[in-house]
Order: C-alpha cells, then structure tokens, then sequence
C-alpha cells in the first residue's frame, strides 16, 4: 500500500464518525477492515467481545469512592480505610489490564477485534501485527495547553507526573495512609491538614473525568486510523516478501480507548492458543506525526517495560539507518502492547512523536485526514518492515528465545 493508498484508507476510516468503543460505528468500521483485509488476499474474521467504554467514569468512579473511604475515616476509621483500600486496589488492577472490579458496576456494551491469520502457521515464531481502530473522546484536559505544557516538561518528568499517576500516587494513596493512621488511632490537626491536598486534587480529576465522559467523540485520523493504514501496509510488503521464520498476523483490537480493553479479551479469549515461547506483538499507535520513537516502557500507574530483545533490534535498525532518527520513549499511558507485556509476551509499540509529545490535535476534533504528514507515514512504515526483518533473522539465527517475564519499573 503506497501513500496515497494509506490516505485514503485513513480517510475512510474517518468517515465512520463518533466510532467510540460499543457503537454503531465502531462496529461498522470493523466489518469494513475485514472486507478491506480480504480484498488484500488474506483471510479475515471478526470476533465479538464485550467491554465497558467510559472509562472516564470508571476512573471517576474510583476517586469517588476513595474521597468517601477519606471521610468515612473521620468517624469510622476501619471502614474508611477499607472503602480507600477498594478504591487503590481496583484502580491499580484495572489500569493494569488484569482485572476489573468497579468497572463491572458500568454498563457494557459489545464491540470487536478483526482478526486475520497468517498464512504460515508452520514457521518458528508467530509475529503479531496489531493497531486499535476506534477513536477517543476528547476533553477540557486534551486541549492545546497540555500539549505546551507537556513540551515544557523536562522529558524524566513526563511520566512521574502523568495524569492516573497523580491521582492514584499523589491522590488515593495519601488517603490512604490518611485513613491507616486514623484507624489505628491517631486524630491529630496536622493529619486533617494533610488530608486536605490530596482531597482537593481528587475533586480537580473528578470534574476533569466527567467532563470527558460528556465530550465528543474525535475523528481519530492519527489516533489511531494512521496506525491502522500503517499495519496494512505493512502486512502487504511482508505478504510479498514472506518472511521466512514468521507466520505474519494482524490484529486490529477495538475498544482501545477504554483502556486496552479489546486486545485484553482478545488475549483472555486466547490465553490457551498463544504460544509464549513463540509468538511476538509490535504494535503501531499515532505514526502520521513527528519521528519514529519506540516505547522503553509505558503505563498510567507503574511503568511495563517492554520486550527487551525486541528493544535492542529497534536500536539496530535506527543506528543502520540514521535518517529515521528514532529513539526510546517511555510514557504515563497505555497502548496495546500493555495488556500483551503485563501477561508476559514478548510485545513492543511504535508512536509518532515530535521530542517525545504527540501534536496539538491529540484527542481533539482537529485530529483529521488533512493533518496526515505522508513522510511520517512512511518513515512508520520502513521502520517496522526492517524491525520485522531484523526479527526474521534472528529468530532465524538463534531460534526463538523464552520471554522474559512483565518487568515492572
């Protein structure tokens, strides 16, 4: 697929308006990239999931309960801390992709991973080729001012100060020590004073999380339709030259936007038929901005580092090949090489940033086909076709290795 075939794949992609997880729309789009898989000469299917989409409100639900356990403490300090320690626990499992407990109180609706086998099952390794195809709601907190004060940000600062982990570190942890101390007895002025902070900051993300529960659904052109064009692309350069040690999937998840919730159940659906020792994810997420950066690690509450062979061969391909000035990055947020990392799979994703901050339009209705930069696209796309090589030859070399288990950083 050449330029003009990635923009226009983008451009229809865009045009399945409001493709939230659980719509119509999002539903629509997938039936769509299923037909356009199949046109491509491969075999396609879809495979139906549920999920809970407002994510906004399961994190706002979280902060409601946490601010409740911190009062509740004042009069009855064991139920306080047990409300606050609910409220951590479930957050932290749920960012993590593992498991969701709160969340389930939320409606579900049902949404779809496209799913398209390779056509060498016999080979050493599967590789699987993986871009979320729905789009984001957008929000007072994804507006221009946060991309220029990210940009501000030294880059050791960006993560510390990410947004879920100012509200669970700086927020519903302090409540949570709060409330221990006032359980065990403790009722002193000073506790009261410090259990203001984190109250207030608590209040700040809960109105931020509502309003983003209320906003509109974005086009989505680089995030993530630039992701998908890309993987299509790159599926068909790899169908043409085969591979000789891998067995190409692609994968295209839905329900990213929530939380990685559709590669999750794609994972959990096919936790038995996923070989370790043999299967590999590279994920593609925003790549029609900026340069080429591949992710160290990521996560909203503790960093997942990624794969580290699969790390050590995007060094290689970018020290080969310097006009793609790619480079580490690690970040406060998820794609979908998260849930694939914290299961212990061998998993990686490519972004297209500019300094290590994605561009003003993130999550924005500004986020169309128009703001397409071609030769980022490109770049994305040459760089994941000579990683694939450098992982073909070396799998080939030395046979597939064991993944290393989820680190955490």
């Amino acid at each position: 697929m050449d330029a003009a075939g990635r923009r226009e794949l983008i451009e229809k992609l865009c045009a399945f308006e409001g493709r939230w997880p659980g719509t119509d729309a999002e539903r629509r789009a997938a039936n769509w990239l299923a037909g356009r898989l199949r046109e491509m000469g491969r075999r396609a299917a879809i495979e139906p999931t549920y999920v809970q989409p407002e994510y906004s409100l399961a994190i706002a639900l979280h902060v409601a309960l946490a601010i409740a356990g911190s009062l509740v403490a004042l009069a009855s300090g064991p139920i306080g801390f047990a409300m606050v320690l609910l409220a951590a626990a479930s957050l932290y499992l749920d960012q993590s992709t593992r498991f969701y407990l709160l969340r389930r109180l939320l409606f579900r609706r049902a949404s779809q991973n496209v799913v398209s086998p390779g056509s060498s099952p016999n080979a050493p390794a599967r590789l699987l080729l993986t871009a979320h195809y729905d789009a984001a709601k957008t929000g007072y907190v994804f507006g221009p001012r946060s991309t220029r004060l990210a940009r501000r940000l030294p880059e050791a600062l960006r993560v510390p100060l990410g947004p879920l982990r100012l509200i669970f570190w700086a927020g519903i942890v302090p409540l949570l020590l709060a409330s221990g101390l006032r359980m065990a007895g403790l009722e002193t002025r000073w506790l009261d004073v410090v259990q203001l902070a984190p109250i207030v900051l608590l209040l700040v993300s809960f109105a931020l999380l509502i309003d983003i529960a209320l906003s509109a659904v974005v086009p989505g052109a680089y995030d993530n339709a630039s992701g998908v064009a890309a993987v299509l692309s790159v599926a068909a350069a790899l169908d043409r030259e085969g591979p000789e040690n891998l067995d190409v999937w692609v994968v295209l998840p839905g329900a990213e936007e929530c939380n990685a919730q559709g590669m999750a159940q794609y994972l959990g659906a096919h936790r038995k038929e996923i070989d370790r020792q043999r299967t590999v994810f590279v994920n593609l997420d925003s790549v029609s901005f900026g340069t080429v950066h591949y992710l160290a690690a990521e996560g909203a509450i503790v960093s997942y580092a990624m794969d580290r062979r699969l790390i050590q061969l995007c060094e290689a391909v970018a020290a080969a090949d310097e006009s793609y000035a790619a480079r580490p990055i690690r970040i406060p947020f998820h794609t979908d090489a998260l849930p694939a990392r914290a299961r212990g799979f061998r998993a990686i994703s490519l972004l297209g940033v500019e300094d290590g901050v994605g561009p003003p339009y993130y999550h924005t209705p500004d986020d169309t086909p128009d703001k397409l930069d071609e030769e980022a696209m490109t770049r994305a796309v040459a760089f994941t076709v000579d990683l694939v090589h450098a992982l073909d030859r070396d799998i080939g070399r030395a046979g597939t290795a064991a993944p290393e288990p989820a680190a955490q950083a």
